[in-house]
């Protein structure tokens, strides 16, 4: 009996093993989405999964995840372009966190997992016509995010001012 066990716990490490060589290697980060960007107003809609959260969900009436993917747009105060950038300083502080596009109205951002080395995109984009800042977080691949794209945005509506 002792051996059996010994031998499962043996493979079980085996295969944890692997998998963070996998991540680490890099072959788990997926490459993102072409469909990235604001088009007609619209930010990509949320993922098929439940690996994403999207301000913009609810313009979706058919999809499948869009009462669970919505997330309320982030509020700002003052100046639209200075909140933006007061997002990317945010940001920039944040684990694990690159800034991939900055520019006038729309920023994306990558975050990595820190073992598995899973990537997210984070996108947001200044809607001057609404007045608000539209987000979208998504995970590159898998089914499940445990709540971490969620948790992100929450995190970053916390640090404008009200």
């Amino acid at each position: 009996m002792k051996r059996w066990l010994l031998r499962i716990l043996i493979v079980t490490a085996a295969l944890a093993l692997s998998v963070i060589a996998v991540g680490q290697a890099g072959w788990l980060t997926g490459t993102p989405p072409s469909t990235l960007g604001v088009r007609d107003g619209r930010l990509t809609p949320p993922a098929l999964s439940p690996n994403s959260v999207s301000s913009q969900a609810n313009l979706y009436p058919d999809h499948p995840q869009r009462e669970t993917a919505y997330v309320a747009p982030l509020l700002f105060s003052g100046d639209a372009d200075s909140a933006l950038e007061q997002l990317a300083t945010v940001i920039r502080t944040m684990p694990r966190a690159r800034i991939v596009t900055l520019q006038p109205g729309y920023m994306r951002a990558e975050f990595q997992t820190p073992l598995l080395h899973y990537t997210d995109d984070l996108e947001l984009w200044l809607d001057r016509a609404n007045g608000v800042i539209q987000v979208r977080s998504a995970s590159r691949i898998g089914e499940s995010d445990l709540g971490v794209n969620r948790a992100r945005v929450e995190t970053i509506r916390k640090s404008l001012p009200p």
